[in-house]
């Protein structure tokens, strides 16, 4: 599924749109050069699941917890690993597994054996504040 996100008030529907088309998955790993909004987003739909405070972007605790309606949401930015075998020390497969949500920035970075029903959602600047969203299951 693709879809363009063409300004500011559009994040919301885009939001949705990811949340519905991931509807029963838990894991969402964000795929984008530096500033193409994979944060922004993230932090949308942490609002669309109930998330009241704030939101920011993990990079020096490489994980956040947002307490949502259904439950803790967790949101990793693992763009500061220097090796794949870091994200273990963190634990975070007990996150993944947990069955809550997880939002997590440069998954690339972690080379990790994510969950079957994750959902890969790709962003890509097209011009000057216009992006691409494309959104992927493998299971």
């Amino acid at each position: 599924m693709e879809f363009e996100i063409n300004n500011l008030e559009e994040l919301r529907q885009a939001a949705e749109q990811v949340l519905t088309f991931g509807s029963s998955s838990r894991v969402y790993l964000f795929y984008g050069e530096m500033g193409a909004g994979k944060t922004t987003l993230i932090k949308v739909i942490c609002r669309q699941l109930g998330v009241d405070g704030s939101t920011s972007s993990p990079t020096f605790s490489i994980v956040n917890e947002y307490e949502g309606e259904s439950g803790p949401i967790y949101h990793f930015d693992l763009y500061r690993l220097q090796k794949p075998e870091e994200a273990y020390d963190l634990g975070y497969e007990e996150y993944l597994w947990s069955g809550h949500y997880c939002f997590v920035e440069w998954p690339e970075k972690a080379e990790s054996s994510w969950p079957p029903d994750a959902v890969y959602v790709h962003i890509h600047e097209i011009n000057a504040g216009i992006r691409k969203v494309s959104l992927e299951k493998y299971s």
